[in-house]
Parts: C-alpha cells; sequence; structure tokens
C-alpha cells in the first residue's frame, strides 16, 4: 500500500542505539498514520499504569500518510505519549515546516524508550541517529535551544523539535516548540522528554514516499488553491485570525472570565482580533503548503516591550491570559505569549492555573498576594512554576494537586486533568459533551464542535441529535488527526474531500461508512488505553461549577441530567457499554 513507509524507528536512549521495525498494511489500513497509529503502538508498547515520567513511557513522534505530498494544509506532525498532566493518553500537535522533515528520514514515526544518562539532542536522519551531548544547552530557552542546534548541524534544510526550562525540570504543562512560535502544547508532552533528558530532536534526509496517483494529488492542489482563496473561513483566518473569537464568543457570552466567574470580559474590545490589527504591526504568516495565513507575525513598536516580535497571540492565548487573568492590554498578553513559549509552557494551562492562584489568594488560601491584571506578578508566577520555585512549584504540579494542596477542590475547573479552552460549556452545551468525553481531558480540539452551535447546527433539547451531530464532527476530526491535517481545514475538507485525499495517496477506495469504521477504530483505541490506565464512566464528567453557577443575563449552566443523557446517547451510538467500554480487542 502507498502512502506509508511500513517502518517505525525505536531509539533505545538507555542503551544509545537503534532499531528499525517493519509495520504491516494491514495496521495502516485499520488506524492510518499520525493520532490513530500512535494510540495504536502505544497501547502495544506501553506497560499498564507506569509512571508517565519514568523511562518506561514511550515517547512517540508521528506523522501521517499526507505529509510532505503537497495536501494543503498537510503540514504538521504529531507527539503521543502517556500524559504527566493526565494520566491518559496524550496526543498534541503543531504546524511550522517540521512535518515534511520528519517525512524525509523515511520513517512513520519515531519511537523514544528509556531514558539517557546525560542530557542529549538527537540527529535523525534516512541514515543514522546520532546521540549528541546537550550540556551546553540544558538550561536555555526555547529560542536558543533551537537556534544551537540548528547551527551544530552541517545538514541546511531540517526541522528541529525542542523543550524549554519546564520540560527539563518536568513541569507537567511543559510542551514542545518548534519553528520558535509553534507548540505541541497540552497535556504536558515536553515534561516526558525533559524527564528523558532530551533538549530536542533534529530531523533531515531525502526519502520522499510512494502515492497512488501523483496526478491526482496534482489537480487536487490546484482545485483547491482557487477554492480556498474564496472560502469564507480561508478570507477570515487572513483578514484576523484565531484573535477574531474574541469578539464573536464575547457576544454571545461564552467567554470565560475572572477564572470562570463570567462568560464576558469587561472591556473585551481592548484585547480583541479588531485592536491587534488596529494597534500593532500585524501580518498574516502560513505555515509550509498552507492557502490559509492563520498565523499573526506581531511587533510590538512602542512602549515597554518595544521590539518584542511574535507569531500570535491565538485566541486561546488571549482568552486565558486576558479573560482568565483580566489582562486587559495587548503589550501585556503578548509579553506573557512570550514568555511562556520561551520557558515551554502551555498558554492554556499555565493562564488556567495563574487565574486559579490569584482566588486562592483572594480566598486566603495561599500568602502571596496576587490581584486580577497585575502582569508582573503573573509574569513572576510563570517562572516559578517553570522553575519550580515557591507556589510556582505547586501549580508545576497540575491543577488537581494545586487544588488538592490549596483546599479549593471545589473550585477547580478541569476534566481528567486538563483545563478547558475558550468556550464555556453553560452556554455551548455540546461542548460540555466534547469536553467531558475527550480521551485527552478537557479539550476543544477533538470535535471544535462550538462551530456547530454557533452555527445553528444542533438543537440542544434534541440529545439524540446533539450526540450523532457531535459524533460526525469527532469522527472526521480523528482522520484530519490521522493524515495529519490542520484543524482549520475542516470547513473544506469533509467526508467526500477525505475519501479523495486517502484514495489518491494510499489507495484505498473508502465510502463514509468505510471512513467511519476507521475514526471509529482510532476512538475505541485511545478510550481502551484509558481504560487501561484506570479511567471510568464517572471520570467523563464536568467540574461542578458548571451544574452550579449560571453565567450570563440568561443564567446560563449545564445541568447534570442534560450531560448525562447526552454521554449515553454518545456511548450507545459508539457502541460502548453502559459503562463507556468499546466491545473490542486490539491486537
Amino acid at each position: 500500500m502507498t502512502g506509508f513507509f511500513n517502518r517505525i524507528l525505536i531509539v533505545d536512549l538507555t542503551e544509545g542505539n537503534f532499531s528499525v521495525e517493519k509495520i504491516p498494511d494491514e495496521v495502516y489500513m485499520r488506524f492510518l498514520g499520525g493520532k490513530g497509529f500512535g494510540a495504536y503502538l502505544m497501547y502495544r508498547l506501553n506497560k499498564p499504569g507506569i509512571d508517565a515520567l519514568s523511562a518506561e513511557n514511550h515517547f512517540i513522534v508521528l506523522i501521517g500518510p499526507i505529509n510532505d505530498t503537497g495536501i494543503w494544509g498537510s503540514s504538521r506532525y504529531a507527539v503521543i505519549t502517556k500524559s504527566p498532566l493526565t494520566g491518559i493518553i496524550s496526543h498534541s500537535y503543531s504546524g511550522g515546516n517540521v512535518a515534511e522533515y520528519i517525512s524525509r528520514t523515511g520513517y512513520d514515526a519515531i519511537v523514544l524508550k528509556g531514558k539517557s544518562k546525560r542530557p542529549v539532542y538527537l540527529e535523525i536522519s534516512d541514515k543514522d541517529v546520532r546521540f549528541c551531548n546537550a550540556k551546553d544547552i540544558w538550561g536555555t530557552d526555547t529560542y536558543s535551544a533551537e537556534e544551537a542546534i540548528k547551527t551544530s548541524i552541517k545538514e541546511k534544510r531540517l526541522g528541529v523539535i525542542v523543550i524549554g526550562p519546564a520540560g527539563e525540570r518536568f513541569v507537567r504543562i511543559a510542551n514542545i516548540t518548534n519553528n520558535k512560535w509553534r507548540c505541541a502544547g497540552r497535556t504536558g508532552v515536553g515534561a516526558v522528554l525533559g524527564a528523558k533528558n532530551v533538549k530536542g530532536i533534529a530531523f533531515y534526509g531525502n526519502k520522499k514516499r510512494n502515492v497512488a496517483d501523483h496526478e491526482a494529488i496534482l489537480h487536487f492542489r490546484n482545485e483547491w488553491k482557487k477554492k480556498v482563496k474564496d472560502h469564507p473561513s480561508s478570507r477570515s483566518y487572513k483578514r484576523i485570525g484565531t484573535p477574531g473569537l474574541v469578539s464573536i464568543i464575547n457576544h454571545v457570552g461564552a467567554f470565560p472570565s475572572r477564572y470562570w466567574h463570567d462568560g464576558k470580559m469587561e472591556g473585551w474590545e481592548s484585547i480583541s482580533g479588531e485592536t491587534l490589527h488596529k494597534d500593532f504591526s500585524v501580518k498574516p504568516h502560513a505555515c509550509y503548503m498552507c492557502l490559509l495565513a492563520c498565523g499573526r507575525m506581531t511587533k510590538i513598536d512602542k512602549g515597554k516591550y518595544a521590539g518584542l516580535k511574535i507569531e500570535g497571540p491565538e485566541y486561546e492565548t488571549l482568552y486565558a491570559y486576558g479573560g482568565l487573568c483580566l489582562i486587559k492590554n495587548l503589550e501585556d498578553i503578548i509579553f506573557l505569549n512570550d514568555l511562556s513559549d520561551r520557558l515551554g509552557l502551555d498558554t492554556i494551562s499555565a493562564g488556567n492555573l495563574c487565574a486559579f492562584a490569584i482566588e486562592a489568594s483572594k480566598k486566603g488560601k495561599i500568602e502571596e498576594k496576587i490581584d486580577y491584571g497585575d502582569t508582573d506578578a503573573i509574569a513572576k508566577l510563570l517562572k516559578d512554576m517553570a522553575y519550580k520555585r515557591g507556589i510556582g512549584s505547586i501549580l508545576a504540579e497540575g491543577i488537581v494537586y494545586a487544588a488538592k494542596t490549596f483546599d479549593m477542590e471545589d473550585m477547580a475547573i478541569h476534566v481528567k486533568g486538563m483545563e478547558p479552552a475558550g468556550y464555556d460549556p453553560r452556554y455551548f452545551k455540546g461542548m460540555g459533551l466534547a469536553y467531558a468525553t475527550s480521551d485527552r481531558g478537557a479539550c476543544h480540539l477533538r470535535s471544535t464542535f462550538f462551530r456547530a452551535e454557533l452555527a445553528g447546527m444542533v438543537d440542544n433539547d434534541n440529545k439524540e441529535d446533539m450526540a450523532n451531530l457531535f459524533i460526525d464532527f469527532e469522527d472526521r476530526l480523528n482522520l484530519h488527526d490521522a493524515l495529519i491535517l490542520c484543524r482549520f481545514y475542516r470547513d473544506m475538507y469533509g467526508w467526500e474531500e477525505l475519501g479523495g485525499i486517502i484514495k489518491m495517496v494510499t489507495g484505498m477506495e473508502l465510502n463514509k461508512k468505510g471512513l467511519s469504521e476507521i475514526a471509529s477504530n482510532i476512538q475505541d483505541v485511545t478510550r481502551l488505553f484509558n481504560i487501561r490506565e484506570g479511567m471510568t464512566e464517572k471520570d467523563d464528567n464536568l467540574p461542578e461549577r458548571f451544574f452550579k453557577e449560571p453565567i450570563g443575563k440568561d443564567k446560563n449552566v449545564i445541568t447534570k441530567q442534560a450531560l448525562e443523557q447526552m454521554k449515553a446517547e454518545y456511548y450507545r451510538l459508539r457502541g460502548w457499554d453502559e459503562s463507556g467500554i468499546p466491545n473490542k480487542k486490539i491486537e
């Protein structure tokens, strides 16, 4: 079968050697690549119940069958491991241009096992694996580490992923960065790499994957270049990017603010996408092989941060530091965004933890005096988290540990140990189902179902229709993550387009039923991994505050009854039993 290399690289960090394993077509036919293949490998390779920060936990870098084929939106890679934040499966994704270089090594997955005896960075090519001494870059920030690795390698065309000080210290919200500002952000993947004593990985090579129909791909590229140009989503991303959501989500009353006490931020206009483009030097910026250019290359021209340049801030960072922490000027949010990236911290979890610490301060649960809108205090918290100092060392262990330590478990907002994104489920009821059942914690990206709710595609009172449409979204995006496609092409690549892409790359001809079966396989294997790690139906839940604390003029809440009804219907439609257990074996 075309589209795959049918090989994985296994790097033994403990022994300092590597091997190659061949993978039969049957595995790809069931799971494709990316998320599906990675979840299968984790289920097969990881021993049940191991500590996520132990040498026994496998760390897997993956691509999909469409990377480096020329398909628009295909420049993304995945990282899959057991999460040190949630204790269940971790899968995180990043854009930029690294995916192409990973593909050119000639492997569908790169598996790290064991732990290096000393800090190293890896140089992985299509011919060899080198274990390079990272002593001189251990302790540096992500920007410096990436540049140092690139400078040290003679190969000019390469991709690099790195961790920052947070990952080195096993901070459970540490991320992995590439191209300076692109991040595999959620679930603490950076901490796993740090626990293995790996500062970064460089990829390069000359391998090219075979495809079933090269001419069809060229035709598809040309056709979609024209279609994307005039697509409403494309125009929106190019014009304003994800910061445009600040206005939209505030207007409906679902913008999490003041640590989830409010659904609208007073003065939100000052941190909106419109203000960003009016007051700063902003240029659209695209990943490799992308027509959308959703990134915002932003430069601060004056004031105390003059000269600071980042790709961002994205909507989720604006919600986390702006909404939850009530920072009301963009200069400060851009500064905190840059600081988080350098330290290697996920901005969603970091913003949530900072706001939680503010609540703890106000309730007298900690001695530190921290208030909403205090940028300097929040910046200090971020540094203290990354370097595990003071209360930062508590926050660095994640929201579950911090809430228990501060005796504030009734206040903490998370699902399975991971904080939600910027779409309040008291308004977006379908997002309540998404957060509760997500296989990696309170994740919005597994379905992006808020878009269906904004568009009025679903009736909140019809639990069967809600669950049915939700599964349609979730399955389609499982395929995106298996191929691996950028999430923002969801409005352009529907079932028919996904089937066409798979056929022209792999040669498999699948109708919607066949595609759904693969998506279901992916959902089942992630579920079975989590169940093996101790997750139960009771963990598919939401924080009590979402049931009891209303927001907005309409006093919106999501009821336990509504969630349980949606969840039961979701289980039924998935073919799982009443406890949410799939009737399937993974071999």
